[in-house]
């Protein structure tokens, strides 16, 4: 079992930052990849996007083409913890983001992640 914790969400204006964080814990052998989920507002949980992912160990990360030069992932080996830094937010950024672990060296589709945090929700007014 991964434990996957979020936080660092809340209501920010358009153009700030928000740092997301997700401290992973438990039996980590299996976790290879984490991404970094969002849900918007009245999707159903099965359409929630891909935002970006990276992989503990190797140098693989990937971005939505939505995010790319404005979010950030990074991982903190030695914490455990991944941080999605989310510069120049828009008010179509607004969902609630989700952690995720997946065995597998990279994927975008949520079908690959075994393990999801609660969420953390973060808004973003115009």
């Amino acid at each position: 079992q991964v434990q996957l914790v979020e936080s660092g969400g809340g209501l920010v204006e358009a153009g700030e930052s928000v740092r997301l964080s997700c401290v992973a814990s438990g039996r980590l052998g299996g976790s290879a990849t984490m991404a970094w989920f969002r849900q918007f507002p009245g999707k159903e949980l099965e359409e929630r996007e891909f935002v970006a992912s990276t992989h503990w160990s190797a140098d693989i990360v990937n971005y939505a083409t939505s995010v790319t030069d404005r979010f950030t992932i990074s991982r903190d080996n030695a914490k455990n913890t991944v941080i999605l830094q989310m510069n120049s937010l828009k008010p179509e950024d607004t969902a609630r983001y989700y952690c995720a672990s997946s065995p597998l060296l990279s994927s975008r589709n949520y079908r690959s992640y075994d393990y999801w945090g609660q969420g953390t929700q973060v808004t973003v007014s115009s």
